[in-house]
């Protein structure tokens, strides 16, 4: 059998409610949906939500019922159907793929076999512990591209989405810079971290000049400014690839965005509401933001800047990067509904000045949650990078068009983000849950 890495062992109790808990999310985000919305148009970005359905299904049965175990499949076809790495996008719309009733049918008994696997001891094996996250998480992140499916195809809001509390809701603006003193930090994920992903390995040494960055993302009146100066008009804010996208999408504003009687909205999911001016600005690609930052005299961070300003402490009389890093931006205190906007249960964004308790030692907000974060490194591999058993979950992607971003979003589940997980995408991308904040250009 393949290896895997040896993370740190969870108990098996956590391990069934885990997975209890992305399959119930699932089915939560599709309910309401009838079979031609599960289908849904032919899109370059997004899969038929009942192909993605039976895909999540054959994940959690691949790595862990055959792969570890040796099972037959449960059902006859399954690969041809839902191996994403063997079956092509733009063919998943013209597969005989079974309904939708069977396919939870499939997806539950899978669930059920994972979970008798267990056992009943206490504490998982580290085997157990790596995989079931795994599949486990592999799910969560396809649940958030089912959020990005029902923004894109314009359908409503999950049925679980609650009110944002009046306290978050108007929390208003958090304006500055903060300045990090320069040093030497150790990029990437330790062996000694709770979880992982292969692409976060190993940990190297990367030398930090001094820099400025913002205690927030860019809000919705900041790249409104940029808008209203003409800059999706003005080449010179563009990189060339940047302005090549503009012109072929004839892009004037960011995608979800309309002017009515004079008055700016933004829509979300099927409904627009008015553009809320304190809230990050969404569902921006990587070209937007560096023309808003080349207009603004600003830069995006690189990723080892991101991370430092996550994860480090200034020290008491010291004017370089020294001491202890932490997991999350507030500390190793795993990330709970105080700290951030995560888990999907706004449905939106909410102000830049919402979660006080979730800031860095350093003073940024919401480096966790809300929106992802574009920054300037192009997704590479670390050195000493070797892929996990999931091979096709970064090495195919080292191709030299994705740009990493950081944080997560408020679609984002709690248990799947960190200081060290980096996302990825190609630069064009607008439907992902992203935004940007920025460092001042160096003197």
């Amino acid at each position: 059998m393949a290896g895997f890495p040896k993370i740190q062992q969870v108990s098996t109790k956590y391990l069934e409610q885990t997975i209890r808990d992305s399959d119930a999310r699932t089915i939560a985000l599709i309910a309401g949906l009838d079979d031609e919305q599960l289908m849904g148009p032919r899109l370059g970005i997004v899969n038929p939500m009942l192909w993605e359905i039976g895909h999540i299904a054959w994940f959690h049965e691949k790595f862990i019922l055959r792969d570890r175990d040796q099972r037959p499949p449960v059902l006859e076809n399954t690969d041809v159907l839902y191996d994403s790495m063997a079956v092509a996008h733009a063919t998943r719309w013209d597969l005989d793929l079974p309904d939708l009733e069977a396919t939870i049918n499939y997806r539950e008994t899978i669930r059920d076999l994972i979970i008798e696997r267990l056992g009943s001891d206490e504490l998982a094996t580290v085997e157990n512990s790596y995989f079931t996250q795994l599949t486990a998480f592999h799910e969560d992140m396809h649940d958030e591209a089912f959020t990005y499916t029902r923004q894109t195809h314009g359908y409503p809001p999950p049925l679980f989405v609650e009110e944002v509390p009046v306290a978050v809701d108007d929390a208003g603006p958090y304006p500055g810079d903060v300045d990090i003193p320069g040093g030497i930090h150790m990029l990437g994920s330790s062996p000694k971290a709770p979880y992982f992903m292969d692409n976060e390995k190993w940990g190297q040494g990367y030398e930090v000049k001094p820099f400025s960055i913002s205690k927030a993302p860019v809000t919705n009146a900041e790249f409104l400014a940029f808008v209203d100066a003409g800059g999706y008009q003005r080449e010179e804010l563009w990189t060339k690839a940047g302005w090549q996208w503009r012109n072929h999408t004839a892009a004037e504003r960011p995608v979800y965005w309309q002017k009515l009687d004079g008055n700016w909205q933004v829509k979300y999911f099927d409904q627009f509401e008015a553009l809320r001016p304190d809230a990050p600005v969404v569902h921006i690609n990587w070209f937007e933001a560096q023309a808003w930052c080349k207009w603004a005299a600003r830069r995006l961070p690189w990723e080892g800047e991101w991370e430092v300003a996550a994860s480090r402490a200034p020290q008491p009389d010291s004017e370089i990067l020294k001491g202890p890093e932490t997991r999350y931006p507030w500390g190793n205190e795993s990330a709970a509904r105080r700290h951030a906007n995560l888990d999907g249960y706004y449905g939106r964004p909410v102000d830049v000045g919402a979660f006080p308790e979730g800031d860095s030692a350093y003073g940024c907000r919401q480096m966790i949650g809300n929106v992802w974060e574009w920054t300037e490194s192009v997704f590479a591999p670390f050195e000493g990078f070797v892929a996990d058993p999931y091979t096709d979950y970064s090495q195919p992607w080292f191709d030299g068009r994705h740009a990493v971003l950081r944080g997560g979003s408020w679609a984002t589940r709690n248990r799947i983000v960190w200081n060290t997980f980096r996302n990825f995408y190609t630069c064009d991308r607008r439907d992902v849950v992203a935004g940007f904040r920025t460092c001042a250009l160096e003197i």
